[in-house]
């Protein structure tokens, strides 16, 4: 079985793994002890919610997953381990329809979120990636408000290997996105990735900005942008969710991508992103590496905590 970059999904479960290390080895570790095979205790979902709190799935995600399992009646904790299993993988479970991989004359994926949280990085990964699997990948480096991140890009430009379509700090971001995909057109590219401003002053702003991009790419492209990737950091723990609703307030996001995943023994904020929001996980990032990332799959990771 490949997935979308033709990586085999036993190498995509590999990187998967190596990604939540700290995280199985903490918190999940002590999860995993808890539901070793003996009889259920009067305290036993006492200790069980409380180290899914510890381990970041959030008060909203945790509650009624713990009170699920009650009802069940289960005698013995490892039936309660395999139930447990069956609902968290049944939680990360996309609840938005991927647009799909099909062929286009030009794929446009927008990326947006914070300063920090590694979207520019992440572009990288995805674009070598897709250049691996004999794509024709073009940069548009749409944060202009930073000459910090369009220099970023245009270094990762580089090193992929891939064209970046940049004009001066301050451009209008509008401007960088047309002429990207003139460019992505004229040199025949098969996927255009956008950049763009990590932070605006105000969350109108944010939504003007990411609406006029919207509305340059739907001329040009059509149904573009075909993906808008929502990049968050999973050291941020519950933080991340309250960045995430400021921006699925203000774009259309089909896909978050959970980057720093290695970098956390909180890997359980996954459950709460994707129960709080609606929203797949597509997506996660587990090194520093051009490589270090991963398609994600629910079944795979709640394994991988477990294993």
């Amino acid at each position: 079985m490949f997935g979308w970059f033709g990586r085999k999904k036993e190498e995509n479960k590999e990187k998967l793994d190596q990604g939540l290390t700290k995280t199985r080895d903490s918190v999940f570790g002590r999860i995993k002890t808890l539901l070793g095979p003996s009889d259920v205790t009067p305290d036993f979902y006492d200790e069980l919610e409380t180290l899914l709190l510890q381990a970041d799935l959030g008060v909203a995600t945790t509650e009624p997953l713990v009170e699920g399992l009650k009802k069940l009646n289960l005698k013995r904790t490892d039936e309660v381990r395999s139930a447990l299993k069956q609902r968290l993988v049944g939680i990360l479970t996309p609840t938005l329809k991927r647009n799909g991989n099909e062929q286009r004359l030009l794929t446009v994926w927008l990326f947006v979120g914070v300063n920090g949280s590694g979207k520019t990085t992440s572009i990288a990964k995805i674009a070598h990636m897709l250049k691996a699997q004999g794509k024709r990948v073009v940069l548009a480096a749409g944060d202009t408000f930073r000459a910090a991140a369009i220099d970023q890009l245009q270094v990762w430009g580089q090193r992929v290997g891939v064209d970046v379509v940049a004009q001066r700090p301050g451009s209008d971001p509008g401007a960088v996105v047309f002429d990207s995909i003139v460019y992505s057109f004229s040199h025949h590219a098969d996927v255009l990735l956008i950049d763009t401003a990590g932070r605006l002053t105000t969350k109108f702003n944010l939504m003007q900005e990411l609406k006029k991009l919207y509305s340059i790419c739907a001329k040009q492209v059509h149904q573009a942008p075909h993906e808008t990737f929502l990049v968050l950091d999973a050291t941020t723990g519950q933080n991340a969710i309250s960045q995430a609703k400021n921006f699925t307030e203000a774009a259309k996001i089909t896909g978050i991508i959970l980057t720093k995943l290695d970098g956390t023994a909180k890997g359980g904020v996954a459950f709460a992103i994707a129960k709080e929001l609606g929203i797949p996980i597509r997506f996660v990032t587990t090194g520093e590496k051009l490589d270090d990332i991963a398609e994600f799959d629910p079944q795979d990771f709640v394994e991988g905590l477990f294993e």
